[in-house]
């Protein structure tokens, strides 16, 4: 007899299609994963096999059986499924009955152990909210530098590089990763489908105000490393960079794949820099996935604003149409006869036969003679003769003086004294802002309020035509009555423009502004002369 056959209720060979997944629809699933948890556990710490007794010790007291039996049978049932392996325990064995007596010992499978990775990474998908790393932003600029450093060398150590461009590609991945995790997620909380209305009501604020701060960094770091990324790609620096980092991980590989291993890692490589790129930079007619990102972000700030005011308006006890319509539906269920509907249909929309709308002589002497008392009921009382010329034409003209003219000279006044002080003032902003050459933004000086509305208007006119590696831009103002021509000083310096409610700091920046009313008006006088 072969005392180390296996046992004939397990697969001899491994399971086929999707069965490790099948202990997922079995009645005792809580158990069946706390016990593959115990192995994933013991695989940690480099514990290859396991005795129902160490499987029974390892289960948390919420699932555990009250006998090992129960921890046995449920091994056995993951053997069939093609989760764990059972081998004979001769470990054990001290005499001759040993051999006769079913003792296992148990191990993780290939099908079983990529089942419990894979609902694992399901299980940290399905919790994961995601976050806006601006650390990240800071970390994926100084790899960069440390690219660029390493580029103007000769010949670049491979080690520095490999080790580089790795940090680089985790620490971009992680940002994508959890950017798109939290915009998920910030949708859902806009929608009020993860979160009270009361939790929602508390965090606002705070999501809001770092929802503007990753925004802030997101516009500063972005466009430093567009910049960065430009200048590894000139002259094909990140190409060399690239091509040692895959001949130094294609050292490592098998005399199998050594013929093809340096290519497909410079594949991987340039692939992993074209996503970096493609986030940063707007190419071939497609917006960048920064500004994606921010486009998303900054719309999400008047959404979250709006929901705050719908449940505001709510908690206020203002009128929701559709909630009474709802109701009145429920009144008109629950009726007991059509006879209460009829009632109910009247009650909520007043429609009552017309008896209020004018009476005739004939009406108001017989009213006279004999007038219904104070306390008789509006339904129950004598219906009112309209007048033939309403049922004729459908409108009545009461007799009388006619209505007063409004005399309006006084508010057209009003009206034309604000827009001339407006235009007055606008004017007045032009002809400050106007610098009659190149100056630079520290020269500006200080700024009235009127005056600085226009300027930073114009400001982000310029900068919004700003792209990465450009140093000179020009931009008119929505009216057309103002050019600004906006270029990079390059020498760090920073531009104060004091206004009375404070200072506004920023790099500094050669800049000409232009009012192109000028021209016009005085053409304009010349024509009227």
């Amino acid at each position: 007899m072969d005392m180390t056959s296996p046992r004939p209720d397990r697969p001899e060979g491994p399971s086929a299609g999707y069965g490790p997944f099948a202990h997922l629809t079995a009645p005792n699933v809580l158990l069946y994963r706390a016990v593959m948890r115990a192995f994933l556990v013991a695989k940690e710490r480099f514990a290859v096999h396991l005795r129902p007794e160490d499987v029974y010790a390892g289960l948390a007291a919420a699932v555990r059986p009250g006998e090992l039996d129960g921890v046995v049978g449920a091994l056995d049932k993951l053997v069939v499924w093609g989760n764990l392996r059972a081998d004979p325990d001769t470990g054990r064995v001290t005499a001759v009955e040993d051999f006769y007596r079913k003792r296992f010992i148990y191990q993780l499978t290939r099908e079983g152990e990529a089942a419990e990775e894979a609902l694992s990474a399901y299980d940290e998908a399905l919790g994961r909210r995601g976050a806006l790393q601006a650390v990240a932003l800071h970390d994926i600029v100084t790899q960069l530098r440390a690219l660029l450093v390493l580029a103007a060398e000769e010949e670049p150590d491979p080690a520095k590089t490999h080790l580089a461009l790795d940090g680089l590609a985790s620490r971009f991945a992680a940002l994508a990763d959890n950017a798109r995790a939290f915009m998920g997620s910030l949708q859902r909380t806009i929608d009020l489908h993860d979160v009270g209305e009361d939790v929602f009501l508390a965090y606002k604020d705070q999501l809001i105000q770092y929802l503007e701060r990753f925004i802030q960094d997101l516009i500063t770091l972005g466009g430093r490393i567009a910049r960065l990324i430009l200048e590894l790609e000139e002259g094909g620096s990140i190409e060399a960079l690239l091509r040692a980092a895959a001949a130094r991980e294609a050292a490592d590989a098998t005399p199998q794949e050594a013929a093809h291993a340096e290519q497909a890692a410079y594949e991987r490589w340039a692939g992993r820099w074209a996503g970096l790129a493609g986030w940063f930079l707007s190419r071939d007619g497609r917006e960048s996935q920064a500004r994606l990102l921010r486009g998303r972000a900054l719309g999400a700030i008047p959404q979250l604003l709006a929901v705050v005011r719908s449940l505001n308006e709510r908690r206020a006890g203002r009128s929701d149409r559709s909630a009474d319509f709802r109701t009145l539906a429920r009144w008109f269920a629950e009726a007991p006869d059509d006879g209460a509907r009829h009632r109910l249909w009247r009650t909520a929309f007043g429609l009552y036969p017309a008896r209020h709308l004018s009476v005739d002589a004939e009406t108001l002497a017989a009213r006279a003679a004999r007038p219904e008392p104070a306390a008789t009921a509006w339904a129950d009382a004598e219906p009112l003769h309209i007048s033939p010329q309403l049922r004729r034409t459908g409108s009545y003209e009461r007799r009388g003086k006619p209505r007063k003219v409004e005399d309006r000279q006084e508010a057209r006044r009003l009206l034309a004294e604000t827009a001339a002080k407006q235009a007055a003032e606008t004017a007045a902003a032009r002809a400050r802002l106007a610098t009659g050459g190149i100056t630079r933004l520290s020269g500006l000086g200080e700024l009235d309020p009127v005056s600085f509305r226009m300027f930073l208007q114009l400001l982000g006119d310029a900068l919004a035509t700003w792209r990465p590696g450009m140093t000179h831009t020009v931009a008119t103002s929505g009216d057309g009555s103002m050019e600004i021509r906006l270029t990079a000083s390059g020498d760090g310096s920073t531009a104060e423009v004091r206004t009375p409610d404070g200072v506004f700091r920023g790099p500094d920046h050669t800049i000409e502004i232009v009012d192109l009313t000028e021209g016009r008006e005085t053409e304009e006088r010349g024509e009227g002369s």
